[in-house]
């Protein structure tokens, strides 16, 4: 159910694609970042199809190897050096792979590149990137750096969603029954209904949106920062991400056969219109849970990753673009603009 509840920032995120555009040296060798532990591929057999398709362009890269605990500090050193070289960063891997690649190019303001070879891949799906290994990594090669939409949670950005409270928990179960059962869709639904049928506690959270602000019990409160994932369970905000705006879905307070319901109308894309659910589109949002001990950190989501973070939370639009190679944008589509306020709809 969409509420009245949206944001009047002035600040929002404005791109000029003739001042935007980052161009590509040709001559300079890619960087690509390979988390070994992410994805459905094994790195023997990544860093054959990266080195074949460069081959076959006639182009050069680099092949970067790296554990997880190592992906921030070698994206980052990496991101320097392909902003020098007027290059860019890949990200090979799934959605927190992308996540920490992307933070580093953002901050350098470097190109980025995509391999995606997570469960859902909704960011690259939205952006026109293959999902498969070979067909992204030939496809890339061709692609322009365009000026995408970041969304930020404090200082980290995401790409597609952040969140806090029940999501970041199932995500968690979900990442244990990956390891017990492969990666596939039918085993994250799996973990999902386990997650909701167990036991969970209610967040007591204090909202606030240019000079309004409200008290809320929900179980998690979900941001996204992607139309597709947004269209696919049926929210009316998603054709706002395109005006420079984010989304917040929060859920009343219910029981537990309620909540597998709503992940039944999730799958069938009429979640927006469900009683049980209410979401807005806002440009900054600044979020602050009540605490049981001073000083602790809260435990967040950010496109597949748990992180803890201090509060208050700020969600937002980055004032900056992510400069990311996709297929350039036709000749009708405009690039994304400042936010505008909508027109409120009563609950």
């Amino acid at each position: 159910m969409q509420v009245s509840f949206e944001s009047r920032g002035t600040d929002a995120i404005a791109f000029d694609e003739a001042s935007c555009r980052r161009g590509i040296d040709p001559a300079a060798p890619m960087l690509f970042i390979i988390n070994a532990a992410s994805g459905r591929h094994s790195p023997e057999a990544t860093g054959p199809l990266i080195e074949e398709a460069l081959r076959s362009a006639g182009r050069s890269g680099e092949l970067l190897f790296t554990s997880a605990g190592e992906l921030e500090n070698v994206a980052r050193h990496a991101a320097a050096r392909a902003a020098v070289r007027r290059s860019a960063l890949v990200a090979v891997g799934g959605d927190g792979t992308i996540n920490a690649v992307a933070q580093a190019a953002h901050a350098q303001g470097c190109n980025l590149g995509v391999v995606p070879m997570g469960t859902f891949n909704y960011f690259a799906r939205t952006h026109g990137i293959p999902t498969e290994a070979t067909e992204a990594v030939e496809a890339l090669l061709g692609f322009e750096p365009v000026p995408v939409q970041v969304a930020q949670i404090n200082e980290r950005i995401f790409l597609v969603n952040a969140s806090l409270g029940l999501y970041p928990e199932l995500l968690q179960d979900r990442e244990a029954y990956k390891v017990r059962f492969g990666r596939s869709r039918m085993v994250a639904f799996s973990a999902a209904v386990a997650t909701l049928l167990g036991a969970h506690r209610q967040l007591q959270l204090r909202i606030e949106l240019g000079a309004g602000a409200r008290e809320i019990t929900t179980p998690t409160l979900f941001v996204g920062n992607n139309r597709l994932q947004l269209e696919r369970v049926g929210l009316q905000e998603a054709p706002a991400l395109d005006a420079g705006c984010l989304a917040a879905v929060m859920l009343r307070p219910i029981g537990s056969l309620a909540m597998l319901w709503l992940i039944v109308r999730g799958c069938i894309g009429t979640l927006g219109s469900a009683d049980d659910v209410e979401s807005f589109k806002f440009h900054r949002m600044v979020v602050t849970p009540r605490m049981r001990r001073s000083g602790s950190l809260v435990k967040v989501a950010y496109d597949g990753e748990i992180g803890r973070l201090a509060a208050p939370l700020e969600f937002r639009v980055s004032p900056k673009p992510l400069y990311l190679l996709r297929p350039a944008p036709n000749a009708h589509t405009a690039a994304p603009g400042p936010a505008t306020p909508g027109r409120k709809t009563p609950p």
